[in-house]
């Protein structure tokens, strides 16, 4: 895909890709006859990846990671890099696009997880603001064992339905456990993570207002919302993350010094081998 630029954040690879590019690049993998995983990271995945073998493993799997987190953005800003806000792709905003998207160009969308039924609801309303819409789902509390007969089951379905898309919606790092250990085994072109994209839809759970997503507060609304379920990821491991921001910062000011002080050193050598011709006698 052209234009497109991808940075190491944080130890981490990021892409930084808008909803435009994220529907061509499903396009692409359609096109190609691809199995492509297209991954995102928070501050809570960061968090993940670097405490989690597995979650390495995943991402290490996917073809792209967009930016799902105001904050990356930001810390991406501060370390220098081109990310635009527009960059910042959450499945509450990108899920009506690529809906919209998938009932024009005739995709069929598979989409496990959710409580039981919850999906089915959130599918009943895409198809009626979406009209030829192709989706079908199961929920996600199955046994993720990768040979019992719930999972089976489970692929099975999928595959029968031969998706163009496969949105799995676990949480983290479920969802990126079982698309890992599962991946040879599911016949698709593009794999979502996509969270509780579903369980907004359906209301099950309230969407923050997308003013608070653009100035990076929708942690805050969905803190207040659930704090039960979430005060550890938006209270402690922000911590983790910020000690990884100094440390970027302390790599980058001691490669500028390095940097300075072998220039200073060429500069001095340069200087001497230039007065070390001139001082030569004539032969």
């Amino acid at each position: 895909m052209k234009n497109r630029f991808s940075y190491k954040l944080l130890g981490a690879q990021v892409d930084a890709l808008s909803i435009l590019d994220l529907n061509l690049l499903i396009e692409e993998s359609i096109d190609k006859k691809e199995k492509w995983i297209i991954a995102n990271h928070n501050l809570h995945s960061l968090y993940l990846f670097h405490n989690d073998p597995k979650m390495q493993a995943f991402y290490a799997k996917a073809e792209y990671t967009h930016i799902d987190g105001m904050p990356l953005v930001l810390i991406g800003k501060l370390l220098g890099f081109s990310i635009k806000r527009e960059q910042r792709v959450t499945y509450a905003d990108w899920v009506w696009p690529l809906m919209a998207e998938a009932a024009n160009k005739g995709w069929r969308v598979f989409y496990l997880g959710s409580k039981p039924g919850v999906a089915t609801k959130a599918a009943s309303i895409l198809c009626q603001k979406f009209p030829g819409l192709q989706i079908a789902c199961a929920h996600g509390y199955i046994d993720m064992d990768k040979d019992s007969q719930e999972n089976l089951a489970t692929l099975a379905a999928i595959n029968a339905y031969k998706p163009h898309i496969l949105m799995v919606g676990m949480g983290m790092p479920r969802q990126e456990y079982w698309i890992y250990e599962n991946l040879e085994h599911i016949h698709t072109n593009t794999i979502l993570t996509s969270g509780a994209c579903m369980d907004y839809v359906a209301g099950a759970i309230p969407t923050p207002p997308r003013w608070m997503g653009r100035v990076g507060l929708e942690w805050l609304y969905r803190l207040l919302s659930e704090p039960k379920r979430l005060w550890r990821r938006y209270l402690l491991e922000p911590w983790f993350v910020g000690t990884l921001f100094l440390r970027e910062i302390w790599n980058i000011s001691s490669q500028q010094k390095k940097n300075k002080m072998l220039l200073s050193l060429g500069t001095k050598f340069h200087k001497f081998v230039a007065l070390s011709s001139l001082s030569k006698p004539y032969q």
